[in-house]
């Protein structure tokens, strides 16, 4: 693995009036050093739906890009069917090609999550009311949740099973009837949630605070890495295992939970997404405009630079989904 850390401090990119200036000069000694100037393909079989300033994207196995709208928060439906995606107050399913199939105006629309079978899906989403959910063709939208603004993630599998977060507590409730399967506290400030594939476990990571629930939401397993930072966590597909991204002084690092190492570098990891195989695990790095793409084993690596240019966007692309 050819990683360079350079001895300019990330904090500089912070507090430098050029800004974007100098984080260039930081992108120059950070990252993969022989990294594919472009997203040339994927390693696995699949698609990427993929959000930015321009607006939602889907790319092909084949490197392939289409713009779907200048929309700003997206999810694939079961199967990658279809997509939602979110305006600042619209709510709209999709074809993966951008063709619209229904749309539904809502005040100030994000967060949006598509579950379900193959002949009955629901989408969970936030609005300036609080947690909704609608069905996936677009009829018997309801307020679920009076002033929830997220985060939420759907348990994998049938039931429609939603877990969400409250200032105090996480709530896991059945989202057709309303009814709590099971609440437990939580530590305060921004956190992640993520099932594992086969839905029995419920990972909850807040600043500083990394716990597994039960299906009961008893905690048998937690963690407080020191003067650390988790901010990112991925289900890998046909097993039990969730990828952490841990951020800690100006290193990050990428591992399986319990694991193996997947990758480290300077600057911050952004987000986790494994392929649907389970063979790949994608890292997004900001510091280095880079997506770095590890195998299972953390023995192998793709990385693909100039991540913003080749999705337009000043800001760095977000990765809103991978499925076959």
């Amino acid at each position: 693995m050819l990683v360079l850390v350079g001895a300019i401090a990330v904090l500089a990119a912070i507090v430098s009036p050029p800004g974007r200036a100098v984080l260039g000069e930081i992108r120059e000694v950070v990252g993969v050093e022989r990294a594919q100037p472009a997203l040339f393909s994927l390693p696995a079989p699949g698609r990427l739906l993929v959000s930015s300033d321009a607006g939602v994207w889907v790319v092909q196995q084949d490197g392939s890009k289409r713009l779907l709208g200048d929309y700003s928060e997206a999810s694939w439906s079961p199967f990658g069917r279809f997509v939602v995606a979110t305006r600042t107050n619209e709510l709209a399913a999709l074809e993966p090609d951008g063709e619209v199939r229904w749309t539904l105006a809502r005040p100030d629309v994000r967060a949006p999550r598509w579950t379900g079978t193959e002949t009955d899906t629901r989408i969970a989403y936030v609005d300036r009311t609080g947690l909704r959910v609608v069905a996936g063709d677009g009829i018997g939208d309801r307020l679920l949740v009076p002033g929830v603004r997220g985060p939420l993630a759907w348990r994998p599998g049938r039931g429609f099973v939603l877990a969400y977060a409250t200032a105090r507590h996480v709530w896991v409730v059945n989202a057709d009837t309303g009814d709590v399967l099971w609440r437990a506290a939580r530590s305060p400030g921004s956190a992640v949630f993520e099932w594992s594939a086969e839905g029995r476990m419920l990972l909850v990571v807040s600043p500083h605070h990394i716990r597994l629930h039960d299906t009961l939401g008893h905690v048998f397993e937690r963690s407080e890495p020191a003067k650390a930072w988790p901010n990112a966590a991925a289900a890998r597909p046909g097993s039990r295992q969730i990828a952490l991204a841990l951020a800690r002084g100006s290193q990050s690092r990428a591992y399986v939970m319990n694991g193996r190492n997947l990758f480290s570098g300077t600057g911050v990891f952004r987000q986790l997404a494994w392929s649907p195989d389970g063979r790949w695990a994608l890292v997004t790095w900001p510091t280095a405009d880079q997506w770095v793409f590890v195998d299972a084993d953390g023995k192998k690596i793709r990385a693909v630079a100039n991540v913003s240019e080749q999705f337009r966007s000043q800001s760095f692309p977000g990765i809103q989904g991978w499925v076959p």
